[in-house]
């Protein structure tokens, strides 16, 4: 049988490369077919021992694609974008060369005072975007505070403008586990869980859970909340959307829903609200300095009923009304310093006592929600140091707010609970994923 050989040349166009000179070898007495705008060559010869095969150099000039030749006679300019963190200590010719930016536009952002106040303003610790040319120019910087606004500063006819807008963010949910072993925000630093989780978490189960004096070792937590991006960078954290805690053994959960509420509350997964008529502590963190007892009165030197609860906390601590109430008085009174009465609901009165300060405008008879901020802590009036002087009122008499007996609030309606139940199985699903698991963080 005779064999034979197929030898293959196949010349193409280079887009990269611009009347360049392409060398290809030809097979002598090889035939040749163009095809699809190739050179394709084909040849068949005989393998003999007494076969000479010559080969010759042929060169060819190939005109460039039109697109390359556009390109070509433009300059092209890219843009990059940079990410960078604000460091402790940073001034700002510090951080546009850290992204990148020429030492020209530096000093021409230098001289823009209101960009560079702007840029000034921004923290340590929070991260900033810019878009730069590969030559040095900055674009556009952008900051996204917590929030939500974003701050963009953009290069404008040879100088620096910048402006304010709501950023477009994206919204996920995150799940995350904890274990009290000192106390909540030492759980939850440890988490990885950002304070203001911790702080919700507090107010969601105020009611049930005294955290000035309840918590244990040992106790747990289950957290779903919201956190906003932009471009994938978390900017802002939101609501808690469903949340377990687990105190001395007994477990309480909370959804979070506004079937029946267009604010929105929490609610147990069968529909009790657990928003209760009164809070348990008009504060969100203290300790009690001082229970409702006899005591020797630090200033008057004599034993006395002391008819409130003393919390400690420092100076401009928030003061929260405990529930949805009418402010009967707000001014100073004699031993109590600047001080406010609530009345709510029924026969309940509660009075705060020694603050540093009112809450702006307050004033009397307006209606206020339970958990508005009243005022803050200080020390006016007879006080030794900063601290709450806190009473809760029955018919005008004082009563010792631990042990009274605290009206409850109403379940969901019924015409309400198919939605409900609809709305909350997705997030009761959740707390069941975290639940009895070693699960750090689902993200």
């Amino acid at each position: 049988m005779q064999k034979t050989e197929l030898k293959t040349s196949i010349l193409t166009h280079s887009e990269r490369l611009h009347a360049r000179k392409i060398r290809l070898r030809w097979l002598i007495a090889i035939s040749s077919l163009p095809l699809f705008g190739m050179v394709t060559a084909f040849g068949i010869a005989p393998q003999t021992d007494t076969a000479q095969v010559t080969i010759q150099t042929v060169v060819e000039n190939l005109p460039a694609p039109a697109s390359l030749t556009q390109a070509d006679s433009q300059d092209v300019v890219t843009n990059y974008w940079r990410d960078e963190r604000i460091e402790r200590g940073d001034t700002v010719a510090s951080i546009l060369q850290r992204l990148g930016v020429n030492d020209e536009q530096i000093a021409l952002f230098l001289k823009a005072p209101e960009a560079t106040r702007a840029l000034i303003q921004i923290k340590s610790g929070k991260r900033i975007q810019a878009q730069v040319t590969d030559t040095g120019n900055l674009v556009w910087l952008r900051n996204i505070a917590a929030d939500g606004t974003m701050l963009e500063i953009s290069a404008d006819a040879g100088t620096f403008k910048t402006a304010q807008q709501a950023a477009q963010l994206e919204s996920h949910t995150v799940m995350k586990s904890g274990e009290i072993r000192n106390s909540l925000f030492g759980a939850t630093d440890a988490a990885g869980i950002p304070d203001s989780v911790a702080t919700q978490m507090a107010e969601i189960f105020s009611t049930d859970i005294d955290f000035h004096q309840d918590l244990r070792r040992g106790d747990r937590f289950n957290v779903v909340y919201e956190v906003f991006s932009h471009n994938g960078v978390p900017v802002m954290t939101g609501r808690v959307v469903a949340a377990e805690f687990t105190n001395a053994g007994h477990t309480y959960r909370a959804v979070f829903s506004d079937v029946a509420n267009s604010k929105g509350e929490y609610y147990s997964p069968d529909g009790k609200p657990l928003k209760k008529a009164f809070l348990r502590s008009p504060l969100a963190f203290s300790r009690i300095s001082s229970g409702f007892e006899m005591r020797f009165h630090p200033i008057l030197k004599q034993w006395r009923q002391h008819k409130g609860i003393d919390y400690a906390a420092p100076t401009g601590t928030k003061v929260m009304a405990i529930a949805d109430a009418t402010v009967e008085f707000v001014g100073q009174q004699s031993g109590y310093g600047n001080f406010i009465v609530l009345k709510h609901n029924g026969n309940y009165s509660t009075a705060y006592g020694h603050l540093s300060a009112f809450a702006k405008g307050l004033h009397k008879g307006e209606k206020i929600s339970q958990g508005d901020l009243i005022g803050y802590v200080g020390m006016t009036g007879w006080a030794t140091g900063p601290h709450l002087h806190y009473e809760f009122r029955i018919a005008g008499v004082a009563t010792n707010p631990l042990t009274a007996n605290i009206p409850t609030a109403y379940p969901i309606a019924t015409q309400f609970m198919p939605k409900f139940r609809q709305e909350t199985q997705p997030l009761v699903a959740q707390l069941n994923l975290l639940d009895g698991t070693n699960l750090v963080a689902m993200e």
